[in-house]
């Protein structure tokens, strides 16, 4: 099971999930509560995570966060509710 470690607010949060598992599906039924996100669609991004490590077990950004995201996805951020996680990942959330 993945290991997911969050950072966000001078806090570290961490959490095994599911193999496969969608953070913003989880925090919508509050089994990843402290990710912040608003329309789970990639139209807002109010999910958008730094990813600190774990980067290459994800796959290539879609075209909802090349759009959204743009020069961003170069910096290391993403899209949470794009994201099916896999392996281990930590990210940071402002």
């Amino acid at each position: 099971m993945p290991n997911v470690k969050l950072h966000q607010n001078g806090l570290v949060y961490q959490q095994e999930i599911g193999e496969g598992s969608n953070l913003v599906v989880l925090a919508g039924i509050k089994k990843f509560p402290h990710l912040k996100y608003g329309c789970g669609m990639g139209k807002c991004t109010k999910c958008t995570v730094k990813v600190m490590a774990g980067a290459e077990s994800l796959p290539e950004p879609n075209w909802k966060e090349q759009k959204m995201l743009g020069e961003k996805l170069e910096q290391g951020y993403r899209l949470a509710c794009q994201l099916y996680i896999q392996r281990d990942i930590e990210i940071c959330q402002e």
